[in-house]
């Protein structure tokens, strides 16, 4: 069983905590603002750290799924970081979802340190990472992906390996605008219908029976008819997040995107009504208030 370093305990993060700890895994944790997922882990044997770079020295295998790239970077950089108390060999594993250009700089600063840096973004929900049932898009060296492969099964139930690091972000991003997207358009489509006075029920019953039929359209209709935000735990603010994302990488590759714009606008305009804590199927209450006029 591998030694584990395990930096950000949120939702997605200390249901994998879990899971690595069910598999037998030997685990230091360090948490940042809540502190419930830190006590659940310390209460089966986990350990906590001080500082990133304790937790590094006392790992085989660091693995962060925090919320944003400046986050992995101040976690990762510094006295007090990753970095600097990497052993030769460690291998550092990036869960969030990150910008693809900062993932390739800290690969170049992990290996002048001696170790591998991995980037490896997450599908699916937090109960699946419980459940050891996630997808991961691994991306890196492939030696190093080999060897955490076995890691890597204990979480997920398709583990990909894609190429150079910073292809698992790339895809990522790609992925999650497609799936703000569709989730968006859903959203509009229930609020829409209530505005003509047309049932919800209805206009899911037709449109679910053909091929616009998708899982991202049933966790929408889980909230929109069933008042069940929580089958697509994706907060509004991190879905606003991804989505800017994927429009700084397309500005980065000189390809000017049009189709997240509608999105991004939408889920921006969200966080800065006060709805940031949403879940995203709850973004069809923000189209029935805009609707209103």
């Amino acid at each position: 069983m591998a030694k584990i370093g395990f930096i950000g305990l949120g939702l997605m993060g200390s249901a994998m905590v879990q899971r690595l700890l069910d598999c037998g895994h030997e685990m230091t944790v360090l948490g940042n603002r809540d502190r419930s997922g830190v006590e659940a882990a310390l209460a089966r044997g986990a350990s906590e750290a001080a500082t990133a770079r304790d937790l590094a020295a006392a790992s085989e295998i660091v693995m962060l799924c925090v919320g944003t790239s400046d986050q992995v970077e101040g976690r990762m950089r510094g006295d007090d970081g990753v970095i600097a108390g990497l052993a030769p060999g460690t291998v550092v594993i990036d869960f969030g979802t990150s910008l693809p250009g900062s993932t390739r700089a800290l690969g170049a600063e992990v290996a002048e340190a001696g170790g591998t840096y991995l980037d490896a973004p997450l599908g699916k929900t937090p109960s699946h990472g419980r459940e050891g049932q996630l997808n991961i898009m691994c991306a890196g060296d492939k030696a190093a992906f080999d060897k955490m492969r076995p890691v890597l099964d204990d979480l997920g139930e398709n583990v990909f390996h894609l190429g150079d690091l910073g292809n698992g972000h790339t895809i990522k991003l790609i992925n999650n605008f497609f799936a703000m997207t569709t989730a968006n358009a859903m959203a509009e489509a229930f609020a829409m219908a209530e505005r003509a006075g047309v049932g919800r029920q209805a206009v899911y019953d037709v449109m679910s029976a053909g091929p616009l039929r998708s899982g991202m359209m049933d966790f929408v209709k889980g909230y929109a008819l069933d008042g069940d935000p929580t089958q697509l735990a994706f907060s509004v603010r991190n879905a606003a997040k991804d989505v800017g994302y994927y429009k700084a990488m397309a500005e980065e590759l000189g390809a000017a995107t049009i189709m997240s714009n509608c999105a991004r606008e939408a889920l921006t305009t969200a966080v800065e009504d006060g709805r940031g804590d949403d879940m995203v199927p709850q973004m069809v209450e923000f189209y029935v208030d805009r609707f209103k006029g």
